[in-house]
């Protein structure tokens, strides 16, 4: 193996999507689907040769900083194949020392002797979808487990991995601010270093924006909704795990440094159906996707070493935008000195004057950061410094 010809300002990681699940909830529009008889060595198999294709094309092979099994739900796939991949991907590229390696986990999977295979075979990192602390509102939300089977399943992989992610849904139909409330400290009294608390949205074409579309399903109102925005960050605050990201909270030190190469616009390389990426080829950034439908995704493997079907030059100015929307998304903010020349214009100095004076962003030298009341109304305020 050569030396790594460079390394990504941002970082580098390799995301591996598996797109099976026992069943689809019905607020998820992420690429998962279900299926029987899935073959498990004919996708390991597939997964490694996608993953050499694509590392033959980069410019040079960068170390990787992390690596995350998502889906679908990964915590069903054979930790055969998860073995297999990681040793194609130590193979392929240099490694960090601390390596950060996440497989994300459904409850109604979580299996000692599965946990533990996956940590024999490197991962280190566990993202345990909760989903709700309440067993009415998981059957709401399409989920086979109840709250006790989760936290039993959390409790379960904090054994197995150094690190596990806690990962709550919250803003759910009917849900009370009190309720939140009770729910989040409980959840903050359980969980360890790092919590995922995503507020409910409605994907458009999710059986959820059918149900919400015709009144069937009603979610709190906006201001109810960003008052249990205002709460979870204070809650999580005072109990030592601030927010680091609009969603995600952490100890010092226990932050999601797969994630962070996503919001610090750093490169990584997508595998698997319908999987994303952001890689420097021939000295351009490009946009990779895989197919979306996994049979279709398998047999474009088979038959040309790849399953992308997008492979896209990122023009310059798209990249500072892209860079824009993803770093105030991080309390540490951006750099404005990278996003000029990433090649965006320069921002809107009386915008970020008023938005100083509103309390919406901070600025230190060159760089600036959403507050947490700004990242409340982040999409008005990257409008406005844009504009």
């Amino acid at each position: 193996m050569t030396a790594p010809a460079r390394q990504p300002e941002g970082g580098f990681g390799i995301y591996v999507h598996w797109p099976f699940c026992a069943a689809k909830c019905p607020y998820c529009d992420f690429n998962s689907h279900v299926r029987k008889g899935i073959d498990h060595a004919a996708w390991a198999d597939a997964l490694c040769t996608d993953l050499a294709w694509q590392a033959s094309r980069l410019d040079g092979r960068p170390r990787v900083d992390a690596v995350f099994f998502g889906g679908g739900t990964p915590s069903l796939m054979d930790p055969r194949v998860t073995a297999r991949v990681l040793e194609t991907i130590a193979r392929l590229f240099p490694i960090a020392p601390d390596v950060e390696i996440t497989l994300e986990a459904n409850p109604t999977s979580a299996d000692a002797a599965r946990f533990e295979a996956y940590a024999r075979a490197g991962v280190n990192r566990a993202s345990l979808g909760v989903q709700a602390l309440n067993d009415e509102d998981l059957k709401a939300l399409g989920r086979w487990h109840s709250a006790a089977e989760a936290l039993a399943a959390y409790d379960l992989a904090c054994r197995y991995f150094p690190r596990t992610s806690f990962d709550l849904i919250y803003a759910r139909p009917h849900q009370t601010l009190a309720a939140w409330e009770q729910e989040l400290r409980r959840a903050l009294s359980r969980a360890h270093g790092h919590l995922s608390l995503y507020q409910l949205t409605i994907e458009p074409g999710t059986p959820f924006a059918a149900a919400h579309a015709r009144g069937a399903l009603v979610t709190p109102a906006e201001d109810l909704a960003a008052r249990m925005y205002e709460l979870t960050q204070a809650l999580c605050e005072d109990a030592g795990r601030p927010a680091y990201e609009i969603s995600n909270h952490a100890s010092p030190g226990d932050e999601s440094r797969h994630n962070l190469i996503y919001w610090r616009y750093g490169e990584y390389l997508g595998v698997g159906p319908g999987a994303h990426g952001r890689v420097a080829i021939q000295g351009c950034k490009r946009a990779t996707i895989g197919l979306r439908q996994p049979e279709a995704w398998l047999r474009a493997v088979e038959a040309y070493g790849t399953g992308l079907e997008t492979q896209e030059e990122v023009a310059p100015a798209d990249q500072a935008h892209e860079y824009l929307l993803m770093g105030l998304r991080l309390k540490e903010g951006i750099d404005l000195v990278r996003y000029e020349r990433l090649g965006g214009e320069p921002l809107n100095g009386g915008a970020i004057r008023m938005a100083e004076g509103e309390g919406l962003l901070t600025q230190a030298g060159s760089r600036i950061a959403a507050t947490s009341k700004g990242r409340l109304v982040l999409n008005a305020l990257i409008a406005a410094l844009a504009g």
